[in-house]
């Protein structure tokens, strides 16, 4: 198996993860993918050692938590940006999401939360201080994740 390549047990382990990471016990995992609770948590330790498996990020309904305004900047940034640079943005007040695009003048999208618009005006003022051409902001309704479908749902039983 080629080093990035992922077998069965692997997706069944990613899919169960995604369902809930949180409350989901590498026994739970083992049940569901038919190994060991061992296994699996060798397994996870493996994925995360070769940069599959990233990290655990809760899901935060930001409005409840008290920032009503959920916006999306597309941005232009005059060279690709560095990591350096994202993470500069990032450290920005508001700043919860940055994503670098690989083509086009619009090659960064930057999600931010604010209370109210004053907040968001500021938040925009530190992107465009930081080289940022701001080419459109939209407020996010709501927005819906899914975890991606091919992860081993037949490993797991989610067919």
């Amino acid at each position: 198996m080629a080093r990035n390549e992922l077998d069965d047990t692997d997706r069944g382990i990613l899919y169960m993860l995604q369902q809930n990471a949180r409350d989901t016990t590498t026994s739970d995992i083992g049940d569901e993918v038919g190994v060991s609770a061992g296994t699996v948590r060798n397994r996870i330790d493996r994925l995360e050692e070769r940069g599959i498996l990233k990290g655990y990020v809760p899901d935060i309904d930001y409005e409840k938590a008290g920032f009503e305004l959920h916006i999306l900047f597309t941005c232009t940034a005059e060279m690709q940006p560095s990591d350096e640079f994202v993470e500069d943005i990032l450290d920005r007040h508001g700043v919860v999401t940055v994503r670098k695009l690989l083509a086009g003048d619009q090659n960064l999208h930057v999600e931010a939360v604010g209370t109210s618009t004053d907040d968001v005006s500021e938040i925009a003022h530190e992107l465009e201080e930081c080289g940022l051409e701001i080419v459109r902001s939209e407020v996010l309704e709501e927005e819906f994740i899914q975890p991606f479908n091919h992860f081993g749902a037949e490993m797991a039983g989610g067919e």
